[in-house]
């Protein structure tokens, strides 16, 4: 995986950069099958992998596969991923400790699952009856605002290529008188 993300990191072709991503994607999804969240990995698999990349491939369809050139230093842009990388670390230094079942996320609803959610939903998974069944509307809320956000995105890039190739069509008119 470390391969991969340094692969991403130094190419300049788009095209180069979604297939790493998906690569990453599906060896992340690997990973959550050898740590047993199965259902994870096939989501990670489904949309990571699948979804996500198949998207980027079509916006890449619509605008360049060479990365625009730099307009400043590439040293802000790694000023501000270390900047928000240690408030992130700083943010977890407040954290409980991973994996205690006294702390407070395990508490509150996490016993009702447990204790209730095969008998309320006759699934034998709970990760599956909190995702479909006692958080449904939410899961399908999410899945909304994805596409919803993609095809926005797609709308703004044909527009965009739309005007491109008018401009090119005044242009040849112009040519021709």
């Amino acid at each position: 995986m470390v391969v991969v993300v340094i692969g991403i990191i130094r190419a300049h072709n788009l095209f180069a950069v979604v297939i790493l991503g998906g690569a990453y994607s599906f060896l992340l999804a690997t990973v959550m099958v050898v740590l047993d969240a199965v259902d994870v990995a096939m989501t990670e698999a489904a949309v990571g992998a699948g979804m996500s990349t198949v998207l980027l491939l079509a916006v890449l369809h619509l605008t360049r596969t060479r990365e625009a050139p730099l307009r400043h230093a590439p040293a802000i842009p790694l000023l501000v991923c270390l900047l928000t990388g240690g408030a992130l670390v700083y943010g977890t230094l407040d954290l409980p400790p991973f994996g205690r079942a006294d702390n407070p996320q395990n508490q509150h609803v996490a016993p009702y699952y447990l204790e209730n959610a095969e008998k309320e939903t006759k699934s034998p998974n709970v990760v599956t009856a909190v995702l479909a069944s006692y958080r449904g509307y939410d899961t399908l809320g999410e899945v909304t605002v994805i596409f919803t956000a993609g095809i926005g995105v797609l709308i703004l890039l044909s527009r965009r290529r739309r005007r491109d190739m008018i401009v090119k069509d005044e242009g040849r008119s112009k040519d021709v008188a």
